[in-house]
């Protein structure tokens, strides 16, 4: 009995905590990241020439060797700091996104299990950076930089304008955090102006990004809509599934109630319970 007290008593902290600092840590660190790239880039155009900044390969590294002196090797050293910081955190982002989708039953479901010791998605981790390895091995970098930037761009879009119809048409949803509507609205507007701009001075980019955004449509038909399948098909999922589970230790993770309630409209509770008994 006491453990379970115990265990609801550290859920119900780490829930509060957590709601309570996330809408916090949103609204400090945009504004101080947009005014910390700000100031860089008045920095840059204020020490530099239009001519050097085309020229530059890496613009921090000729900034930090014209003003910095000795040093300037602290800026290299920063960037690749930086950029490992960026890679780490976008190994967690994209590979709970194919466990996401997994468990939505948009990918197979051996990308929704977890280690059973360790709790990390080993399958959409080797997922994600099998596919990276293939496209850096396939394409020049430089353009692949701008097609996935440009794809992860429109997603964010898409994202921001699902949010908007889902506070519309589901107003009652159960929502763990909720913003004022000011802050979509606001992204929104920003979204469509700098996509305008991407469409008007890289239109070959842009459509590029977009086709191999397509090209999942009838790969999401043939798997997913398309539900009579023939037999062979689901015999080898299953036994790629199986061997799967063999080979990386992984399982189904449990199901949180909360997170089911999450995502249960709190109106069918309400007509429920003025139902009769």
């Amino acid at each position: 009995m006491y453990m379970y007290v115990c265990l609801f008593i550290y859920l119900f902290i780490y829930l509060y905590i957590f709601l309570r600092n996330l809408p916090r840590a949103i609204y400090i660190s945009i504004p101080l990241v947009t005014f910390v790239y700000t100031l860089t880039n008045i920095a840059y155009f204020s020490s530099m020439s239009p001519e050097e900044l085309l020229s530059s390969n890496a613009v921090a590294v000729t900034f930090g060797e014209k003003l910095l002196g000795m040093f300037s090797t602290l800026m290299p050293i920063s960037v690749a700091l930086s950029t490992f910081g960026g890679i780490n955190g976008y190994l967690f982002t994209s590979s709970r996104l194919c466990f996401s989708g997994a468990r939505e039953g948009h990918l197979p479901s051996l990308l929704a299990m977890i280690h059973f010791k360790q709790c990390t998605p080993i399958p959409a981790l080797l997922v994600c950076c099998t596919a990276t390895i293939v496209i850096l091995c396939i394409g020049e970098t430089h353009n692949l930089i701008n097609y996935v930037s440009f794809i992860n761009y429109l997603s964010y879009g898409v994202t921001i304008a699902g949010l908007l119809y889902y506070r519309w048409k589901k107003p009652n949803l159960y929502r763990p955090i909720k913003v004022s509507l000011l802050v979509p609205v606001c992204y929104l507007l920003f979204w469509a102006l700098l996509l305008g701009f991407s469409l008007h001075s890289e239109p070959l980019v842009c459509g590029v990004g977009l086709v191999i955004m397509l090209t999942g449509v009838p790969v999401y038909f043939l798997g997913v809509y398309w539900k009579d399948k023939p037999k062979c098909i689901y015999d080898f999922i299953e036994w790629a599934t199986y061997l799967g589970q063999r080979v990386f230790f992984v399982v189904f993770p449990q199901i949180d109630p909360i997170e089911v309630a999450e995502w249960t409209d709190r109106s069918s509770f309400t007509s429920k319970a003025s139902g009769p008994l």
